[in-house]
């Protein structure tokens, strides 16, 4: 199997520089015209300018492949919305959409200023939900899509100073989460990517050989994948160095404590029981965790309780 993106149009957030910019030129490599995205402002999200954009565009048309620069920033909707608009109007259609737009303000949560967070989180998280939204229809309407949205190992298993970045993180796993299922039917699929690599955001914390092994372009392979026609549906792929995992949200098979008055203590003394991952699972839907827990319920005779 090949992976051929000829005749495909893909949108890249974020794609300037670092792994935005390795993202785009993977695409275009398999054949994917590409509107290369980025606001060109600074590590914390200030400013904006053009000139990163077009200067990967101009790698892109080097190689002998399309591309088109655009300077939209993705907190905002009338943006965005443009950004798909002008994308169609020269090509016809919007087949891939990478949210790969971030900034980065890190304080411990005690010391961070709430309009700082809320900053962070509109970057990551409600340019993601712009910039899927502004997708969606024209996705819809051809019967086919590919949404990738960029999670981080910070969002799903913490790091220290980064409350804001973690939380918006996880939020884009969520939106995927539910994403995935309502698009089944348009053939739209909503997969997360879990970068490492060395970016302008990372890079100056990282010795030499990190530097190397950790070059953007390691991860970009995954993105190809998932924008793929045969890509999967729902999951959380981690990449980085060459190396490439998947992630999972599982439910343990617990137990049945009842509702007495001493399940509080009881869940505390027996929560190695409850955590124990032996026959874990992956609920294919949120609601099936309550159709679970109602059914072993029964099977267990409620009226037994823990006292």
């Amino acid at each position: 199997m090949t992976i051929d993106l000829s005749g495909r149009v893909a949108i890249v957030t974020g794609a300037g520089g670092g792994l935005g910019r390795s993202h785009a030129l993977a695409l275009a490599a398999r054949g994917a015209r590409v509107v290369v995205n980025d606001l060109g402002g600074a590590r914390d999200g200030t400013g904006r300018a053009l000139a990163a954009a077009q200067a990967v565009v101009a790698e892109i048309e080097a190689l002998g492949g399309e591309a088109m620069a655009n300077g939209a920033s993705v907190t905002s909707m009338e943006e965005t919305q443009a950004m798909v608009a002008e994308a169609v109007a020269r090509w016809g259609r919007v087949d891939i959409l990478v949210n790969n737009a971030g900034i980065l303000r890190d304080k411990t949560f005690a010391k961070q200023d709430l309009d700082d967070f809320c900053a962070v989180f509109d970057v990551h998280f409600m340019g993601s939900v712009n910039c899927a939204k502004a997708t969606w229809d024209v996705m819809s309407q051809q019967k086919y899509g590919r949404i990738i949205f960029t999670t981080s190992s910070s969002g799903l298993y913490g790091n220290f100073g980064q409350a804001a970045y973690g939380a918006a993180k996880m939020a884009v796993v969520g939106l995927m989460n539910t994403l995935r299922i309502e698009g089944v039917r348009s053939d739209i699929r909503v997969n997360c990517l879990s970068p490492s690599a060395a970016t302008r955001m990372t890079g100056e914390v990282l010795d030499e050989d990190l530097l190397v092994a950790l070059a953007p372009g390691k991860v970009s392979s995954a993105i190809v994948a998932l924008a793929a026609p045969d890509a999967p549906n729902g999951a959380i792929v981690c990449a980085g160095a060459g190396s490439f995992e998947r992630a999972y949200i599982t439910l343990t098979e617990g137990l049945v404590l009842g509702d007495g008055g001493r399940v509080p203590e009881a869940l505390l003394e027996r929560f190695a029981e409850i955590s124990d991952r032996t026959g874990e699972a992956v609920p294919a839907q949120g609601p099936l965790q309550a159709i679970f827990e109602v059914e072993r319920a029964k099977a267990a005779m409620v009226g037994v309780d823990a006292g």
